[in-house]
C-alpha cells in the first residue's frame, strides 16, 4: 500500500497548509520528509528568488512576530520566512508499467512521423530537443508515441505550457488517448491539486511546486509569455526534472537565438514546416483601417471592420477578433453588439468565464468572439476566420501574429479561412510574421509535403 504522505509530496515542495491533511508533527516525524525554511538568507526557496526588492516584511496572523514573504511567487499562495517546505527524499509511488494504453487510431503524417521517431528517441537518450513545428502541425499527436512508452516503462511525464488555455485544450485530448492513465490537470483553481499521477498537465506556475519529480519533460509553447520573460519558470521547469531525464521544447515561433543555433547546427531540433493536412497556411492580408482608435472612441465601428464582419455574416463563419488591449475590446464589445444582430462576446485574462465563451464559439452558440492575445495560441476552432484590429500596436509581435494566423484552417474538412490584419500603419512585425508564413509554405512544397 503506498504511503499517502509520499502520494501527497513525492517530488513536490509544499508549505504545511498545501500539506492540510497531515499534521506537522506526521511530517517532521517521517523519517522519509525533508523540511528547509521557505524563505532563507538566499531567498526564496521556492522560486528561487533572490532580488532583495521582491520581499517584504508581514506581521503574522493572531501574533506580532515579523516575517519575510516572497512576492515574486505570491500568487501561488504566500510563503514567510516562518514557514517551511516540506519534501518527499523516500521511494516514489508507482504505477504497474504495461498499464497505460494508447487508444490513438490516427496515422501520423509524412513530415509528423519523423519528429515522432526522433522525440522518442530523445526520451530513451534523456537527451534534449527542439520541436519547431508550425501552427497545425498536429505537435500533441507527435508527442503520444514517446509519452506512452515513457510510461510504459515506469517513467513519470510532465507536459507544461505557459498558458491556462493551452492545458484545458490538452487535457480532453490526453485523457481520450491514454484512458487507462491517472492524469493531473494543474493551474490556478485545479481540483488535482493533492493528486499523484504518471503524467502531469500543468503550467509552468504549477511547477513551482515541484523538485526532481519527472523523467520526461515536455515544454509546449516555450516562446509564450510570460514563460520568456520570467526566470524563475524558466528555473522551475529545470528544477522539476530528475538529474538524469529528457526534455522537449515544442514551438511554431522559437526565439531569434534559438532559430540560429539551429542554423548553426548547435540545437538539436526537428523542423515540420507543413501542416498535417498538407494545405498551406493562410498568409495574412493587410488593411488600412485608419485612426480606429479615434473611431471607437466616437462610438462608430470603421467602415473596413463593418465590412469584414458582414461578409463573415452572410457565410455563418465564426470569427475571432482581436484587440491590443482589454481597455480596447471592452470599448467596442457594446457598439459591434448593438451593430450586428448576432451572438457576440468579448473575453480576456481577467475573465473568469473564458473557458465556457470559447466553448460558445465552437458550438455555434457564439459567432464573434472578441479577444485579446490571450487566445492567440492554443485554441482550436473549426472553421473560423480572423481579424486583428490595431496590428501594428507592439503587443503584436511577429510571433503572435504567426500565432494568430495559425488559429485559421486547422482542421482537414475546412483547411483555409482568412487571416486579415487591420492596421493604421504595417510594422516591422506585421511584414515579418507575412514572410515567416510565406516561407514554412515553401519549404512545405519544396519537401514534398503540401497537396
Amino acid at each position: 500500500m503506498q504511503d499517502p504522505i509520499a502520494s501527497h509530496l513525492d517530488g513536490r515542495k509544499l508549505t504545511l497548509t498545501e500539506c492540510a491533511n497531515f499534521t506537522e508533527e506526521q511530517l517532521t516525524n517521517h523519517p522519509h520528509v525533508h523540511s528547509t525554511p521557505a524563505v532563507t538568507d538566499q531567498g526564496c526557496q521556492r522560486c528561487g528568488n533572490a532580488d532583495p526588492t521582491l520581499f517584504g516584511l508581514t506581521t503574522l496572523r493572531n501574533s506580532d512576530q515579523a516575517a519575510i514573504y516572497c512576492r515574486k511567487c505570491i500568487q501561488m499562495g504566500r510563503i514567510t520566512s516562518t514557514e517551511k517546505l516540506f519534501t518527499w527524499t523516500g521511494p516514489s509511488p508507482v504505477t504497474e508499467p504495461g498499464n497505460h494504453t494508447l487508444t490513438w487510431n490516427g496515422t501520423l503524417s509524412n513530415a509528423q512521423q519523423p519528429a515522432s521517431t526522433k522525440i522518442v528517441e530523445t526520451m530513451q537518450q534523456n537527451d534534449s530537443l527542439l520541436v519547431w513545428a508550425v501552427c497545425g502541425a498536429g505537435k500533441t499527436e507527435l508527442l503520444f508515441e514517446a509519452i506512452h512508452q515513457a510510461l510504459q516503462h515506469g517513467k513519470r511525464v510532465c507536459l507544461t505550457t505557459p498558458r491556462t488555455d493551452v492545458i484545458l485544450e490538452l487535457a480532453p485530448r490526453l485523457k481520450e488517448v491514454f484512458p487507462n492513465t491517472p492524469i493531473a490537470v494543474l493551474y490556478g483553481g485545479t481540483e488535482d491539486r493533492d493528486m499523484w499521477a504518471p503524467l502531469v498537465l500543468a503550467t509552468t506556475h504549477q511547477l513551482l511546486r515541484y523538485h526532481q519529480a519527472f523523467d520526461f519533460m515536455i515544454v509546449d509553447e516555450v516562446d509564450a509569455f510570460p514563460y520568456t520573460m520570467d526566470e524563475s519558470l524558466q528555473r522551475a521547469v529545470e528544477n522539476a526534472r530528475k538529474k538524469s531525464s529528457a526534455i522537449a521544447w515544442l514551438s511554431a515561433t522559437p526565439s531569434a537565438k534559438w532559430k540560429r543555433e539551429c542554423q548553426k547546427g548547435t540545437r538539436n531540433h526537428v523542423l515540420i514546416p507543413a501542416r498535417y493536412h498538407g494545405h498551406p497556411i493562410p498568409v495574412p492580408t493587410f488593411t488600412w483601417i485608419g485612426r480606429w482608435q479615434n473611431t471607437f472612441q466616437k462610438s462608430k465601428i470603421p467602415r473596413p471592420l463593418i465590412k469584414w464582419i458582414k461578409k463573415r455574416i452572410d457565410t455563418n463563419t465564426p470569427m475571432l477578433l482581436f484587440f491590443p488591449s482589454i481597455t480596447t475590446l471592452e470599448q467596442a464589445l457594446p457598439l459591434i453588439q448593438k451593430r450586428f444582430p448576432i451572438p457576440i462576446q468579448g473575453v480576456h485574462s481577467q475573465d473568469p468565464t473564458r473557458k465556457e465563451k470559447v466553448a460558445d464559439l465552437r458550438t455555434n452558440d457564439t459567432q464573434l468572439l472578441l479577444t485579446t492575445t490571450i487566445l492567440e495560441r492554443g485554441v482550436t476552432i473549426p472553421r473560423v476566420d480572423v481579424a486583428v484590429i490595431g496590428a501594428e500596436s507592439p503587443i503584436f509581435t511577429e510571433a503572435a501574429l504567426v500565432q494568430i494566423a495559425g488559429r485559421v484552417g486547422r482542421k482537414a474538412d475546412h483547411p483555409t479561412g482568412e487571416c486579415r490584419l487591420f492596421h493604421f500603419g504595417k510594422s516591422i512585425a506585421m511584414v515579418q510574421a507575412k514572410q515567416h508564413i510565406e516561407k514554412m509554405n515553401a519549404l512545405a512544397k519544396e519537401r514534398g509535403l503540401l497537396k
